[in-house]
């Protein structure tokens, strides 16, 4: 639960693997599904 929240909140510097397998398996879904890359650029 702490993990989603920080995830959620925007505050998560890093996901980890198990934290993202288990987000995907919960889901049915993949990564590319919930992740979205964007340069420092795009964020400032």
């Amino acid at each position: 639960m702490a993990n989603l929240s920080i995830l959620k909140n925007g505050k998560a510097k890093a996901v980890r693997f198990s934290t993202l397998e288990t987000i995907c398996k919960t889901l049915d879904c993949q990564p590319g599904d919930i992740l979205e890359y964007k340069n420092d650029e795009d964020t400032q």
